[in-house]
């Protein structure tokens, strides 16, 4: 009689939990996966990011102007997979930790190279480095220590980083190289970008001076790059630190790390700093990839980032995806309608990033036109990504609740307080 009566409850609590419940992954699965999805999405971007070595290489070994091409070309595939990885961020203070030596911006290019001084200026009262100009000198001084830079390397450009206190002070990862690579960009040439001529490489014609230390720069700056991906691509592997941070936590907090890095990407990082901040001051060095004028694609590469880690799926550079249980699964388990919703908002999101990258691609408005005040076109491409990624934040805010998780998203001035920013 007992036996029968406890085979009738069983019965009926599966009679009352949803199919959607039921085949729902385990949360500790879904932590488990996104490590993976960590490790495959930083092995991507370490292996386009040799591809560029391999191009820099060869325009140094022959600068012209089709190998500097080339090696531009490589800087932008490559930058595809890094900003997909941004969707790693925020949650996780091992990535947030080592960020700074890859991807930070902006910067004060004098600090590497020489400048146009009637545009940029030619001293800082923010920054003492602000016209230093490593490849020119033998030494700098930082503070009150005077430090010796005949010979570039790694240390000494991630020693760069935040000189002084000074954030602008950047002198390795993406953005030192894109500078590099393309020169300031004076937003008044046809394309609207940096017009470095490949003679600043070639020491048999060499302009602007320093040709052979400009070499030595960018060369050491991409190895860098390559090491510093291949760091990040080890600490989320089977013994990296990263991924046994990660574990370590309890299935709950696992799962806010996921949704703290996706939502804060989504709106105080890109929807607040990287594109509102902008639109408020009408400034076109505030845009992300300035130097090359590649902002509209590292925008709508970082959406896709916060794609693939919602719903677990991810496409390697050579076509081949990745997939496995996600938040994404958890959510709609929990609560179809909320899944519903931030389906769309996620759809809607990547479609005005689509559009104000299509825009830019196609040379009709270049995303620095964009920021000129006055344009009313092109404020609103841009201020239709902020709302959607705005809208796809607090979508997924919601779905953070329906799993009954605490998460503190990163905020913006921009967004919140804009009339600070004004000011």
């Amino acid at each position: 009689m007992r036996a029968h009566f406890l085979g009738a409850v069983v019965a009926a609590v599966a009679a009352f939990v949803s199919p959607a419940l039921a085949d729902a992954p385990k949360p500790r699965d879904v932590i488990v996966h996104y490590a993976d999805l960590a490790q495959v999405m930083y092995e991507s971007s370490a292996a386009t990011a040799k591809d560029l070595q391999k191009a820099i290489d060869a325009f140094l070994a022959a600068p012209s102007a089709e190998t500097l091409g080339k090696a531009r070309g490589a800087w932008k595939s490559a930058r595809v997979y890094y900003q997909q990885t941004e969707a790693f961020r925020f949650g996780n203070k091992i990535v947030d930790d080592w960020e700074g030596n890859v991807n930070a911006w902006p910067l004060d290019e004098g600090l590497i190279d020489y400048v146009d001084k009637k545009s940029y200026g030619e001293k800082s009262d923010e920054n003492p480095l602000y016209t230093a100009n490593v490849i020119a000198s033998k030494s700098i001084r930082i503070g009150k220590k005077t430090v010796d830079v005949t010979k570039i390397t790694p240390q000494l450009l991630h020693d760069l980083n935040t000189a002084g206190g000074v954030e602008a002070n950047v002198g390795s990862g993406w953005h030192a190289i894109e500078f590099l690579l393309w020169g300031q960009n004076l937003h008044n040439a046809t394309p609207s970008e940096g017009q470095r001529a490949y003679t600043d490489y070639d020491q048999k014609n060499c302009t602007n001076g320093n040709c052979d230390r400009r070499g030595q720069y960018l060369k050491v700056a991409t190895d860098t790059l390559v090491a510093d991906l291949d760091e990040m691509a080890a600490a989320w592997g089977a013994k990296g630190k990263a991924r046994a941070a990660l574990l370590k936590k309890k299935d709950k907090p696992g799962l806010a790390v996921i949704f703290t890095g996706i939502g804060s990407l989504s709106y105080g990082e890109l929807a607040g700093e990287r594109m509102k901040l902008g639109l408020i001051l009408h400034d076109p060095e505030e845009a992300h990839d300035c130097f090359s004028n590649n902002t509209q694609n590292a925008h709508y590469y970082d959406e896709e980032g916060i794609r693939a880690v919602y719903y677990g799926r991810y496409t390697k550079p050579d076509g081949s995806t990745v997939t496995g249980p996600s938040v994404a699964d958890l959510v709609r388990a929990a609560d179809a309608k909320i899944a519903d919703e931030i389906d769309a908002k996620s759809n809607a999101a990547l479609a005005a990033l689509k559009t104000l990258k299509d825009t830019a691609d196609s040379g009709e408005m270049r995303y620095d036109q964009m920021l000129v005040e006055g344009n009313t076109k092109g404020a609103k491409l841009i201020q239709d990504g902020v709302d959607a990624l705005v809208a796809q934040a607090h979508a997924i805010e919601r779905g953070v609740a329906a799993l009954k998780l605490q998460i503190k998203v990163e905020g913006s001035d921009s967004l919140d307080n804009p009339k600070a920013v004004a000011k």
